[in-house]
């Protein structure tokens, strides 16, 4: 496993600079390595225990090394881990390779949102090994760095919409504590289908700057009674609608606010994604 444990440093002189601030300056990469051995020691133990025997072979691993510069420079998704260690924040990117059917990860200590110091990186086939590693915070996905916590892939709030943000803060500051958490709406996600699919009812109104939107509505009686709604944005010469965002609420009174303008039949709208 000697070469599961890399560092992406700045030389200073002869001092390997991994994080200025708080003292992290070595002068030998075996000072270095020592004093992150506690770390690295712990993580190689749980990779190697949560390992699949049908995964990449242990011998076949260098092979992918060369992923790992393209994992740390332009990762899928990073991951913010403070859990694991009490006094140190992990950063796990993740990088998908879809030519090799490889997902890359990378669990590194990052100084001003760069990695200088990896502690773990591997290449894995099975998506139980990533999703272990997908843990904590969620801090970037590719193409919406920055963007609203309750977004999906698709809508127009995932690509960071001006018109899309304004309404979604507005929405949030609508809910009351006791409704469904922000964190918790991706776990809603597949709802948003079928709402605009079989929605219960379906409202068009304009706002004050002549945005013609349009909320599809839907009650869902599970596990956990709840109603999903999806919000649009009309093109008047099309009728169709592309999508600005949703989230799930177990607030009637909320609810509410989305039931004005005008009540649409379901089979006058004409669908289609974000852009």
């Amino acid at each position: 496993m000697s070469d599961m444990a890399r560092n992406s440093k700045k030389r200073s002189s002869d001092l390997i600079v991994i994080d200025r601030e708080k003292g992290l300056e070595f002068t030998s990469e075996a000072e270095l390595y020592a004093h992150f051995e506690n770390e690295i020691l712990a993580l190689e133990s749980e990779f190697l225990q949560s390992r699949s025997s049908q995964d990449i072979p242990e011998d076949e691993l260098v092979q992918y090394d060369n992923q790992l510069e393209k994992t740390l420079d332009d990762p899928d998704e990073v991951w913010e881990d403070k859990l694991t260690f009490p006094n140190t924040t992990l950063h796990i990117f993740i990088r998908y390779f879809e030519s090799k059917d490889v997902t890359h990860v990378a669990v590194c200590y990052v100084t001003q949102e760069v990695a200088s110091f990896v502690y773990l990186h591997f290449p894995t086939k099975t998506e139980e090994m990533v999703e272990r590693y997908q843990r904590e915070e969620l801090v970037f996905v590719r193409g919406r760095k920055g963007a609203a916590e309750g977004a999906i892939e698709g809508d127009a709030l995932f690509e960071g919409d001006e018109l899309a943000l304004g309404l979604y803060k507005a929405m949030l500051l609508l809910r009351t504590e006791k409704d469904i958490a922000e964190s918790e709406f991706s776990a809603f996600g597949e709802a948003r289908e079928l709402t605009l699919e079989d929605a219960d009812e379906i409202w068009r109104s304009s706002d004050s700057m002549g945005n013609v939107l349009v909320s599809f509505i839907k009650e869902f009686n599970e596990e956990e009674e709840f109603f999903y709604i999806v919000v649009t944005l009309e093109d008047t010469p099309s009728g169709s609608h592309a999508l600005l965002f949703s989230f799930p609420t177990n607030d009637r009174g909320l609810v509410g606010r989305y039931r004005h303008g005008e009540n649409l039949q379901a089979d006058e709208v004409v669908q289609e994604s974000s852009h």
